[in-house]
């Protein structure tokens, strides 16, 4: 499922947009963006302050809140858990490198902090997210069974 209108590119989404998008394609976010910016979810995604410290939404309103917990879970919700991933797909290869440091370091680079979350990813993760995964396991020179160990 995906917010991008068809034909438009994933990478052509505003800089702007993306609170918002988290939103309507995360709605398990909008506890954390309405605590985070002290303000309803819908009024916070709205905010310059929501877009230019992107490192912050990312973080605090998406990684830690809603995708690593599920990551992490016994039971994973394989729908939230493919939702997720839509939404880091459509940002991903984002041309800004302002969007792209902050999914790779806020996102990715969390993936590496728990043995394992890698391989709990993996199977929702997009074309676009896994090329970069890989790219950055290969950075680290870390390999793991299934994933980039060949």
């Amino acid at each position: 499922m995906s917010d991008v209108p068809p034909g438009e590119s994933r990478a052509a989404i505003a800089v702007e947009e993306i609170p918002s998008l988290l939103l309507r394609m995360i709605p398990e976010s909008a506890d954390s963006l309405a605590e985070t910016y002290g303000r309803p979810a819908e009024a916070a995604v709205l905010t310059k302050n929501a877009w230019v410290r992107l490192y912050r939404l990312l973080a605090e309103c998406f990684t830690t809140p809603v995708l690593m917990p599920e990551l992490e879970s016994d039971s994973p919700d394989g729908e939230l858990l493919g939702r997720c991933w839509d939404f880091v797909e459509t940002i991903v290869a984002h041309p800004s490198e302002h969007v792209s440091g902050a999914v790779y370091f806020e996102v990715l680079d969390q993936l590496l902090l728990d043995g394992g979350l890698v391989e709990a990813a993996w199977p929702y993760m997009k074309e676009r997210t896994r090329e970069r995964t890989l790219h950055m396991l290969d950075g680290c020179d870390l390999r793991l069974p299934g994933i980039n160990r060949r």
